[in-house]
């Protein structure tokens, strides 16, 4: 189980939209070490949406020493040391290095987030198993805590997610042999309406690797059947 704790939130709107969230990207298990006051008609409600219903009502109150005892723990902080000569905040995983190294984790993990203003204490940092941090700019590296966590479940998700609401591109890909055919027809077409000879292998191939990035479904390769046929009708008729 992946669990995500929030430690000393100073607004409750913060962890409305932490809330919030976790239910977009498949989280469900909300932790909260000295909490606000979460009141029902106040903003933490308002800014959870659907998490108002299960996730933000559900959350259980821990002390900090709890999380450490209980979990295989990830803190999140936008400053890290800028090399290996101090260890507080350092060495550090990226969201997308954290998500590589938790797949194979077997163990109940609480990914941590901090204060607003200041993030996760030094003290507190150093108690914990892995350090993660978000790339941004160096110019202006310190994200809201709301957007931090945000981003990290994001890229995190498919640890919580089976499936999500977009298609399936991998089977929405047209199949080979109507890929094929478009390419035929396609050479086709250049001989019959008079495209140079010279050309023709340097065209296709570059025909070639545009469609092959292109990944077509069905029904664009249909349509540009479609085109091409009135193309050879066009010709014909001239």
């Amino acid at each position: 189980m992946i669990s995500v704790v929030i430690v000393d939130a100073e607004t409750p709107g913060n962890v409305g939209t932490i809330a919030r969230a976790m239910k977009n990207f498949g989280f469900s298990d909300l932790k909260l070490v000295d909490p606000p006051e979460l009141d029902r008609d106040g903003e933490a409600y308002g800014f959870a949406g659907q998490a108002r219903e299960d996730v933000l009502p559900d959350a259980e109150v821990v002390t900090f020493d709890e999380v450490i005892e209980g979990f295989h723990t990830v803190g999140f902080t936008a400053t890290t040391n800028e090399d290996a000569r101090k260890h507080v905040r350092f060495p550090f995983r990226t969201p997308t290095d954290l998500a590589a190294d938790l797949a194979s984790v077997e163990t109940d993990v609480a990914l941590v987030f901090g204060r607003e203003r200041v993030g996760l204490m030094n003290e507190e940092l150093a108690r914990l198993d892995q350090i993660c941090a978000i790339p941004a700019s160096a110019d202006y590296p310190v994200l809201n805590l709301g957007q931090a966590a945000t981003v990290a479940l994001y890229e995190l998700r498919d640890l919580a997610m089976n499936e999500s609401q977009l298609p399936d591109v991998e089977h929405e890909r047209a199949a080979e042999p109507e890929i094929e055919r478009f390419y035929d027809r396609f050479d086709e077409t250049l001989q019959a309406v008079g495209y140079p000879d010279r050309k023709r292998p340097k065209t296709m191939r570059l025909v070639r690797r545009l469609v092959g990035r292109s990944h077509p479904t069905d029904r664009e390769i249909t349509t540009l059947h479609g085109v091409l046929r009135a193309v050879e009708r066009a010709t014909r008729e001239r």
